[in-house]
């Protein structure tokens, strides 16, 4: 069994679903989804939790209730999360393993000193507009944060990291060219390409790559929304090989940034209450907001439920 483990890391909307699953579906490498439970209690500065906090953190936690991995309380942090994803290597009994993570993933070195890194990068107006779409965000303004997010922590773990052990693939190549793509990716890990990556198309809800996916916020953002997104982060869209729209690119004012702020706010949470039942919603804001910890808990084990409901 390997042990210097393969890290799928990029912004959440950006095709991590879709290639971790060809990923798994290669016979010789297991690959986890959602696997960010092992670095979101880390703080800034690197300190893991306490094991306390972190067991009660994970009872409630939806992705990790899905993995179900065995918690062995005799472990110290870095070791009991290192053994999660041996837990995966195991059960599914291949060579090779790695996970998808979204956030933190730069603090994922001091866990994982060997590990490699594929970061996918999708055209960040894209990741806005999708954001929008699963109700994270209600404009693409700031459903664009967890992109710019992203893309900056990419930038600081891409400094701690060999260049060798680093590979960035776009999603526009991935669902245009998906043989050349996975062939550069499967020689990076180490293996053979084997057309079983695409058999996840038998199992999963998933269709096989299609370019009709990209450049989508052309048609599904307004002038003005594109404006504003390029004006935020036309940078780093640049930097990553994409050209903007050509539109003049522009920043709120104070005043309209306020403006923006609620309306975000509220196309959210207007969101929140078509997709949650009602009197679940409320329940986990009061529990939440008065600090009933033992209410909080099995409302949250409600929500999981029903948002595992959803995705059958």
């Amino acid at each position: 069994m390997q042990t210097s483990p393969i890290f799928l890391v990029g912004a959440e909307r950006s095709g991590t679903t879709l290639l971790r699953l060809m990923l798994d579906s290669h016979p010789k490498i297991a690959f986890e989804f959602e696997f960010e439970f092992v670095v979101d209690q880390i703080d800034a500065e690197g300190h893991y939790p306490q094991l306390s906090d972190y067991y009660e953190y994970l009872s409630t936690h939806r992705i990790f209730l899905l993995n179900s991995p065995t918690i062995d309380k005799n472990l110290p942090y870095d070791a009991l999360v290192r053994s999660f994803l041996t837990q995966k290597q195991q059960r599914d009994n291949k060579p090779i393993v790695g996970a998808t993570v979204h956030h933190k993933f730069d603090h994922l070195p001091q866990i994982w000193p060997e590990a490699r890194y594929i970061h996918i990068v999708r055209d960040g107006r894209d990741v806005a507009r999708s954001n929008v779409d699963m109700g994270w965000s209600g404009l693409p303004y700031f459903g664009v944060s967890r992109w710019m997010t992203a893309e900056r922590r990419w930038q600081r773990l891409s400094e701690l990291v060999p260049a060798e052990r680093c590979l960035t693939v776009h999603y526009e190549n991935l669902v245009s060219d998906p043989d050349t793509v996975l062939q550069t990716i499967c020689a990076f890990i180490g293996v053979s390409f084997d057309n079983a990556m695409y058999d996840y198309t038998q199992h999963t809800p998933y269709d096989k790559p299609s370019a009709k996916f990209t450049e989508q916020w052309r048609k599904k953002m307004t002038s003005d929304q594109i404006r504003l997104v390029e004006g935020r982060v036309g940078d780093l869209l640049e930097r990553h090989g994409y050209a903007l729209s050509g539109l003049p690119p522009r920043q709120p004012s104070a005043l309209e940034l306020r403006w923006l702020k609620l309306l975000d706010r509220l196309k959210h949470i207007q969101y929140r209450l078509k997709y949650y039942p009602l009197d679940i919603y409320i329940q986990e804001i009061l529990s939440r907001r008065l600090g009933f910890k033992e209410w909080h808990k099995r409302i949250r084990l409600k929500l999981n439920e029903y948002e595992n409901s959803q995705l059958r």
